[in-house]
C-alpha cells in the first residue's frame, strides 16, 4: 500500500521539487501551501494525477488533514530577503506557530517528520566552513533576525518534540540552492543576475563582491532530504554544494553564460550579510552516502534555459507583491 506524505510550502520552488520526487517515488503526496509566496504554476502539472492532492491553507493556523499521514515535510516559510523583511511576522510566525502545528500533527498521526532548516542558522559565520557542530554568529534584532532566530527555534522546538514526545524528526539545514522554478524577484543574487542580464540591466552586485557562497543544484538537495527522511539519523545535518565562489565571481560566469555585456555596479552590503557561506558535508557523505553530483556550469545551463522561457511579464516583474496578505 503507498505510503502518504504531507508537504507544505508545495507550491514553492523546493517543495514543488519534493512533490515531483515523492510522486515518483510511488507516494500518495498531498501538498499544502497559503500561496503568499509560491505559485499553482509550480504544480499545475500534478493536479491531474489521483496520488496528489491539494490544500490552500496557512499552517499557523490549526492543521487538520483527513486520512493515513506517514511522513511530512514542512517547507513552508519565505525563504529570501525580499521576501521576509517585507512579511517578518509571517516569517516569525510560519516556523514557530507553523512548525508547532505540524509537530502535533506528526505526533497525533506517528508520523515522521522533516523540517527545512538553513545555513542562516550560522549566522556570519566565525566558522569556516560551516560544520553542524557550530553553534552560529546571529544578530537575534537585526532585519535578517526574523528569519535566522525563527529557524533556530524551529530547530530547538522539533527536537523538543523528538525528546519529550518521542515524535520521529528529521532536521536538513539548506545551503543556497538554485535550479527552474525560482523566482526571477526573490531578491536572492542567482535570479537577481540572471534576471538582470535577460533584461539588459546591468549586475548589481552587494559589497566589493569578495563575500562567498556556494550553490547548490535542486535536484542534489532533493536527493539529500530523501535520503534524510529515510535515515535513522535524528540531528541536524547539512546539505548544499561546498564548491565555494565569490559574488563578483559569481556575477562575471552569469554574464559569460548569457553572453551579454553587462557592467557590474557595487551598492552597500546590507546589513548582518553573511561574509562566508560554504557547508562541510562530511556528516552527509558518512551517514546518507550523499554528495552533490551536478556541476555549477551544467546546473546554470539548465536553470538559465528556464528562465529564457518565462513569459515577458515574468522578466520585468520586479517585486512579490504578497497580494495574499
Amino acid at each position: 500500500m503507498a505510503k502518504t506524505i504531507l508537504i507544505t510550502g508545495a507550491a514553492g520552488f523546493l517543495g514543488s521539487h519534493l512533490c515531483d520526487r515523492f510522486i515518483k517515488e510511488g507516494f500518495n503526496v498531498i501538498g499544502m501551501d497559503n500561496l503568499i509566496t509560491g505559485s499553482l504554476k509550480n504544480i499545475e502539472h500534478l493536479f491531474p494525477l489521483k496520488q496528489f492532492t491539494f490544500y490552500q491553507h496557512d499552517v499557523t493556523k490549526y492543521v487538520h488533514v483527513a486520512g493515513n499521514i506517514d511522513y511530512i515535510l514542512h517547507f513552508a516559510s519565505p525563504a529570501s530577503p525580499i521576501d521576509y523583511l517585507k512579511i517578518p511576522i509571517q516569517t516569525l510566525k510560519v516556523s514557530s506557530l507553523g512548525t508547532h502545528n505540524l509537530l502535533g500533527v506528526a505526533k497525533n498521526r506517528k508520523a515522521r517528520i522533516l523540517v527545512a532548516s538553513t545555513s542562516e542558522i550560522y549566522g556570519d559565520p566565525q566558522v569556516h566552513p560551516q560544520t553542524e557542530d557550530y553553534w552560529g554568529h546571529v544578530n537575534p534584532i537585526g532585519p535578517r533576525g526574523v528569519y535566522d532566530e525563527a529557524k533556530r527555534f524551529q530547530e530547538a522546538i522539533t527536537m523538543a518534540y523528538h525528546n519529550e514526545h518521542g515524535v520521529e524528526t528529521r532536521i536538513v539545514r539548506i545551503f543556497n540552492t538554485y535550479g527552474p522554478r525560482m523566482r526571477l524577484n526573490d531578491g536572492r543574487a542567482l535570479p537577481a543576475f540572471f534576471g538582470q542580464a535577460l533584461r539588459g540591466e546591468d549586475i548589481t552586485v552587494f559589497g566589493d563582491g569578495s563575500q562567498t557562497r556556494s550553490f547548490c543544484y535542486v535536484d542534489d538537495l532533493v536527493e539529500g532530504i530523501y535520503r534524510l527522511l529515510m535515515s535513522d539519523y535524528v540531528w541536524p545535518v547539512n546539505i548544499g554544494n561546498p564548491q565555494e565562489i565569490t559574488i563578483k565571481e559569481f556575477a562575471e560566469e552569469i554574464i559569460k553564460l548569457t553572453g551579454t555585456d553587462q557592467k557590474i555596479i557595487y551598492k552597500p552590503l546590507p546589513t548582518d550579510d553573511p561574509k562566508q557561506r560554504r557547508p562541510d558535508i562530511s556528516l552527509a557523505q558518512k551517514t546518507l552516502n550523499w554528495e552533490p553530483k551536478v556541476s555549477r556550469q551544467d546546473g546554470l545551463k539548465t536553470t538559465y534555459e528556464y528562465f529564457k522561457n518565462l513569459p515577458q511579464e515574468e522578466l520585468f516583474k520586479k517585486e512579490h507583491r504578497f497580494d495574499n496578505l
